[in-house]
């Protein structure tokens, strides 16, 4: 089973464990980039306080004892010693410090979201369930500025005000997904990913897409939203995988 017992000097020991495993299994489904990609996790009531992923290490590396701890309203984290990337500071910094409904936080250059990404349109079109799942839920970012430094998070920060809005279409750039927990945001990121290439594979017949109406869009997105308990299943399946594979990821 899952090792749930508080680790020396580590707060928040359950949180460490799940975020773990998301980067396990983001690096089995080969949707994170080398070193490059971040995941955070408030943990306190304002989410001003969050865990991520240590500065370049590999996802599939990544245990719950390696992540930081951190303060988005401390200016003085990238002097620190073990300060985090500086993009993903100035990325899930600004968010954690500005959106605070937005407690988990996965950012990643996976193939298909990034192929979405780079359309002239990158509008994901209801044309099947995971595709639904989406619909009227994400915001495109056409004004890519270069790397997510603080500047760059402050203003992707501000395109997230909107609750209802968990996936941002990140253009020229990759995606971006926020919820309310680590279950609830891999899941997100996941389905985003699968709904993003069976679009681009739709889109590459280059026959005419057989697209949901609003209404039935809207109730599948729904439905999916009140479905009971399946990100939470899904991310236990997870562990409950690593941990038969006696993964060292919960350490």
């Amino acid at each position: 089973m899952t090792a749930t017992k508080l680790h020396p000097n580590m707060s928040h020991w359950q949180e460490r464990v799940d975020m773990a495993a998301a980067f396990r299994w983001t690096a089995r489904l080969d949707m994170h980039e080398a070193v490059a990609n971040h995941f955070s996790l408030a943990v306190n009531e304002d989410g001003s306080e969050f865990l991520m992923n240590p500065n370049q290490v590999h996802f599939s590396r990544v245990k719950a004892s390696d992540l930081l701890h951190l303060d988005a309203n401390d200016p003085n984290t990238l002097d620190t010693p073990n300060a985090p990337d500086p993009t993903a500071w100035g990325l899930h910094g600004s968010i954690h410090r500005l959106v605070p409904h937005a407690r988990c936080l996965m950012h990643v250059h996976s193939i298909h979201a990034t192929v979405l990404a780079c359309l002239q349109d990158s509008a994901l079109l209801p044309i099947d369930q995971n595709t639904a799942t989406f619909y009227n839920r994400y915001v495109i970012d056409e004004e890519f500025g270069g790397l997510a430094f603080e500047e760059e998070g402050m203003r992707c920060a501000g395109m997230l005000t909107d609750p209802k809005v968990k996936t941002m279409i990140m253009g020229n750039h990759g995606v971006l997904i926020i919820g309310s927990s680590v279950a609830d945001t891999f899941n997100r990121l996941y389905y985003f990913e699968r709904a993003a290439e069976t679009y681009i594979r739709a889109l590459q017949c280059g026959v005419p897409l057989r697209v949901l109406s609003d209404e039935v869009a809207e109730k599948t997105a729904q439905e999916l939203e009140d479905y009971p308990d399946q990100s939470a299943r899904h991310l236990a399946e997870l562990k409950a995988i690593l941990d038969h594979e006696n993964s060292d990821y919960a350490s």
